[in-house]
């Protein structure tokens, strides 16, 4: 079903209930929850097709960000409460990444420059699959080369482990005592939650030749902007 036709079938469904309400029967409390209900399906369906993302749109796809682990920056022992309020990034990697992992944190770098003011609503967290190496001093060390608002987290095997099954993140480590045969893979892409902490994007061109700063920095500016209206329209989304 196209934006016409879907627009179309929602404007039936609120003629129809307003004929409900106007007839006053025994269901007209009813009648009018099913209009508002419409009209605001109505109206986000108009917004969807108006203004799409420019990144892949993954609202409702996934479960609100959780985890705890400890941040590199100061030591503390942090949770997703402690990002309410804050566009979050979620990348996994590691400090000893010859190549994806800098060239996506010097992206997101150019992404939060681009948004000017609004990329202090921003937070990037960079979770570490190699905690056997990366210490919080190392950390902490690697992520202040990119931008203040990137915080580097480490945490338990466990806690990896539940964080990334969350996400369906896929990683490995082969530990050895030679440092060219130490392998370590991991997933490039990476996850977006709004100020709420409901997953909404997810980025896919910043490990690339070509990424798309522009349309990312749009998209979290847009994001940044929402503040906290977007609860309403993420759960009547996800309604629908």
């Amino acid at each position: 079903m196209d934006g016409t036709e879907r627009m179309a079938s929602f404007g039936t469904i609120i003629r129809l209930a307003s004929r409900l309400v106007r007839a006053r029967s025994a269901f007209s409390g009813i009648a009018r929850v099913i209009l508002g209900l419409a009209f605001a399906a109505a109206m986000l369906s108009a917004c969807s097709e108006q203004s799409g993302w420019h990144e892949t749109d993954l609202t409702g796809a996934m479960p609100d960000l959780s985890f705890s682990m400890t941040r590199a920056k100061d030591g503390k022992q942090v949770s997703a409460s402690d990002y309410r309020g804050r566009v979050t990034l979620l990348y996994f990697g590691y400090t000893f990444c010859p190549d994806i992992c800098p060239v996506t944190l010097s992206n997101v770098a150019q992404i939060l420059q681009k948004m000017g003011k609004d990329s202090q609503k921003v937070r990037v967290l960079f979770v570490t699959v190699d905690p056997g190496r990366d210490t919080i001093d190392v950390l902490k060390r690697y992520t202040s080369a990119f931008a203040p608002q990137v915080d580097g987290l480490r945490g338990t095997p466990d806690q990896l482990a539940a964080l990334a099954r969350r996400y369906r993140v896929a990683y490995s480590v082969t530990p050895s005592n030679d440092p060219s045969a130490y392998q370590v893979t991991h997933s490039s892409s990476v996850y977006v939650f709004d100020q709420q902490g409901h997953v909404r994007l997810l980025l896919t061109s910043l490990s690339g030749q070509d990424p798309d700063i522009d349309g990312a920095a749009a998209d979290l500016t847009r994001l940044a902007h929402e503040g906290g209206s977007s609860g309403f329209l993420y759960e009547l989304r996800r309604m629908i």
